[in-house]
């Protein structure tokens, strides 16, 4: 007979870990400082946020499946049951990632954050077994939860989520948030979204907000990409995006006008 050996504690808390996915795929990222870069995206489901312009509601759920590609580009998706385990999506990237082929790797959402028990140990493995740089994209608003993964990202990408937008004031958690990873020396950069409705009173704000911690941390501009089930959110025209990137050129250093061109080329 047999016997068995026992597991680790810590290798039982690595299989009780689970966190709930929307898909994993490989495509172009087509937002922010890493546009035109091919990326890993791990997709996780859920997000406390609502913010109008969302064109991925999809996200803040969880679901009972996921969706993970088999060869990365080719979109033959197959479906998986919802949560998955560390050691599942461990072996979903690696099966992935070919040699020479991707640059980095996305946490994305959804909220990533909402997961960050999960990332703690998901981080350090997909650094030691991948060896790609680590980039979360989040709404900027749960510095705590940042706290505890920024030892193993790279680069951020901070969502500003304005009141007129958002419907909600995280002007304190956004402040809180920058300065973690400023103070960290995790290069991080901020993205700001604009429609015809944005008010100029709250890109002061943003540019205040920067400026306070490092005017020289890059603040990108994406004008809203038009919703069809929501005719009331308007692209800004191009009057008011060149107004308003010379009124942050007047506290920031680098304002970059970045729409989503992933849109524009058919990725994901």
């Amino acid at each position: 007979m047999v016997s068995s050996v026992p597991s680790s504690p810590a290798a039982e808390a690595q299989l009780n870990l689970t966190a709930p996915l929307v898909e994993v795929f490989s495509a172009i990222q087509g937002e922010g400082l890493n546009v035109g870069t091919r990326q890993i995206f791990i997709r996780f489901a859920q997000c406390d946020l609502r913010c109008h312009f969302c064109d991925s509601a999809h996200t803040w759920y969880s679901r009972p499946t996921c969706q993970i590609e088999q060869s990365p580009g080719q979109r033959d998706f197959q479906t998986y049951p919802n949560p998955v385990t560390i050691d599942q999506l461990l072996a979903w990237v690696k099966d992935l990632h070919g040699p020479h082929l991707h640059d980095s790797i996305s946490l994305t959402g959804g909220e990533p954050l909402l997961q960050s028990q999960f990332l703690q140990r998901l981080l350090p493995q997909l650094r030691e077994t991948i060896g790609l740089p680590l980039y979360l994209e989040t709404g900027g608003h749960r510095p705590q939860e940042l706290q505890q993964v920024l030892a193993w990202l790279d680069l951020v990408g901070m969502d500003i989520k304005l009141p007129s937008a958002s419907g909600e004031n995280y002007w304190t958690a956004h402040a809180e948030f920058l300065r973690c990873c400023h103070t960290a020396g995790v290069e991080v950069f901020c993205k700001l979204i604009l429609s015809q409705q944005t008010e100029a009173e709250e890109l002061e704000q943003t540019t205040e907000l920067i400026a306070s911690i490092d005017p020289a941390i890059p603040l990108i501009l994406q004008p809203v990409t038009p919703l069809g089930n929501k005719p009331q959110i308007l692209a800004p025209t191009p009057a008011q995006v060149l107004h308003w990137q010379a009124l942050c050129k007047t506290r920031l250093k680098q304002v970059r006008v970045i729409p989503q061109t992933h849109k524009m080329i058919g990725q994901l």
